[in-house]
């Protein structure tokens, strides 16, 4: 499935402002109703005043602005699955997700930055796959090779600094675990992208692991992400800052973008250091590096002859938005005889 107008999706925020808007107005009726009469004069003042239709009308209205938004938005459902020949590299990103990844020396911090730079980077592919680890002081496998853009953008967002429990930064595990993602059957230019502030706790194994993952054909491609002064580690709950991250002696522990290890990596990788301070410039530059490899031929599976689904939820919407027109205040006469809401009490 896929969507034409995503934008149109924020129209399901009106939702939760209607239900404040209502819960609000019943409360003010309430008071207001209770200072004019009692309750029993009230029901006798009113007695085909429904408590339930105000609520069931709220509720076709919102069913109604939800399809409208679907119908908006226009899903499209693939109706055939096919195989089709495609050229292009395979590329996997390893994401530093460390808590010094939390620095704000960059703005929004170092982690956000790692995120829109391979969002970016992935705009740009035509037929490439690709692929997604997480790393920290472990590395764990978050997308496998796909040609699946939507789905990698998707789990590349909900990354952060609280999904490994095992803190530190261990590249090395990041390039073992790169090394498995590679097809052997389709013999593609394999590249891997570690986007990192360069602090590696694994040095004395990195060289080692590069050292397979040059034998595996693979070209190990290094983006930094800081600066080099480096800025403390902020601890926030729900967005406040509460505290700077300290040593074991009290002092705040500062950060900094480590070129050198970087460098070593992306050279002994067989690759390029790439400054990830200007989004565009390193998007271009890396748009370039890819567009010189040779485009292997390889088969992936698709879905194709994608179809508007809109037409059902538009209908939907129409008939439920027409059905509050019907829908009175008052109670109904049939469905007061059978008193289901117990409204009818003696």
């Amino acid at each position: 499935m896929r969507f034409d107008e995503e934008i149109y999706f924020y129209f399901l925020a009106i939702i939760p402002m209607m239900i404040l808007l209502f819960i609000l107005l019943q409360v003010w009726k309430n008071r207001t109703q209770k200072k004019f009469a009692n309750s029993d004069l009230l029901k006798r003042l009113t007695p085909d005043k429904s408590d339930f239709k105000s609520s069931l009308k709220l509720i076709i209205i919102l069913l109604g602005i939800t399809f409208l938004t679907l119908g908006l938005v226009n899903p499209k459902i693939g109706t055939k699955l096919e195989t089709v020949k495609r050229e292009g590299v395979d590329i996997v990103f390893a994401v530093d997700v460390s808590k010094s990844m939390l620095a704000e020396d960059i703005a929004p911090n170092r982690l956000e930055k790692s995120k829109r730079l391979v969002s970016e980077i992935i705009n740009q592919l035509n037929s490439d796959r690709i692929g997604i680890i997480a790393y920290a002081g472990q590395a764990f496998p978050q997308l496998p090779i796909t040609t699946d853009y939507g789905a990698a953008k998707m789990f590349l967002q909900s990354m952060n600094t609280n999904m490994l429990t095992s803190q530190g930064t261990a590249i090395d595990q990041a390039i073992k675990l790169a090394t498995t993602y590679y097809d052997d059957e389709d013999q593609t230019n394999r590249v891997l992208f570690i986007i990192s502030d360069g602090e590696d706790h694994s040095e004395g194994t990195t060289l080692q692991a590069l050292e397979e993952a040059n034998e595996a054909g693979i070209q190990t491609f290094t983006i930094g992400v800081g600066k080099p002064k480096g800025a403390p580690i902020p601890i926030k709950r729900k967005g406040i800052l509460e505290s700077l991250k300290k040593d074991a002696q009290g002092e705040v522990v500062i950060t900094k973008l480590n070129q050198e290890v970087l460098l070593d990596i992306a050279d002994k990788g067989n690759g390029k250091y790439i400054d990830g301070t200007n989004t565009e410039e390193a998007v271009s530059y890396i748009k370039e590096q890819l567009n010189q490899m040779d485009k292997t031929e390889f088969e992936a599976k698709q879905y194709s002859e994608f179809k508007d689904q809109f037409q059902w939820f538009l209908a939907a919407a129409l008939f439920f938005l027409f059905l509050d027109i019907l829908v009175l205040d008052r109670k109904t006469k049939w469905l007061r005889k059978l008193n289901l809401f117990n409204e009818n009490r003696t």
